[in-house]
């Protein structure tokens, strides 16, 4: 059972006929008791830092989400990716989830704000969600914010956008992708249905 965490922050449905169309069987929720049930876990986002943040501090979920995530597969998505570390440019004061060292990064002037569009990755080591996924394919990106070279050995994957950033983490168990793969076609879909084999 792939369970999508509903935290009130993403494109859920997109996030779950994604993974329909590869063969998972999808829950999408909120609650803790099925969250820890989950034979894998799936955390999307779109919005705000901060106000993710304090939806999950709502949802009872940031304890649940601490203890779950290293005990089976975990995707992060794009939102989902940055709350992983300990703090962000875009709600100074506030905690993330503390999973990885980091803070996360305002874009510089130099570049347009938001990097949306389609963007190629570097895949930087072998990761098991990228099988069949060639360096340099293309990705849609979608975000302001960007998770910054600190600790080079989580680094799946990087992208060019005025700098170099990373744009996929892996750890053990724990996958995830500053990218939205329910946006990025063939490639995305290939990479979700990795996940799903885990």
């Amino acid at each position: 059972m792939i369970v999508v965490v509903d935290y009130k922050m993403g494109n859920l449905r997109s996030v779950s006929k994604a993974l329909e169309a590869v063969g998972a069987k999808v829950i999408v929720t909120s609650s803790p008791k099925i969250i820890k049930k989950a034979t894998k876990l799936v955390f999307p986002g779109v919005g705000a830092f901060g106000d993710a943040m304090q939806e999950l501090e709502k949802l009872n979920l940031i304890d649940t989400l601490k203890e779950e995530i290293f005990k089976k597969p975990f995707l992060g998505i794009c939102l989902g990716l940055e709350l992983l570390f300990e703090e962000s440019d875009e709600a100074k004061g506030m905690n993330g989830l503390g999973i990885f060292k980091g803070k996360i990064k305002l874009f510089p002037v130099k570049v347009k704000i938001p990097h949306m569009g389609w963007n190629q990755i570097q895949i930087k080591k072998k990761c098991p969600i990228f099988k069949n996924i060639p360096d340099d394919a293309f990705m849609y990106f979608c975000h302001s914010y960007y998770v910054p070279k600190s600790d080079k050995s989580i680094i799946a994957s990087e992208t060019n956008y005025g700098l170099n950033f990373v744009s996929a983490v892996n750890k053990d168990n724990i996958f995830a992708v500053q990218f939205h793969p329910e946006k990025s076609q063939k490639m995305g879909l290939k990479l979700l249905e990795n996940f799903i084999k885990l």
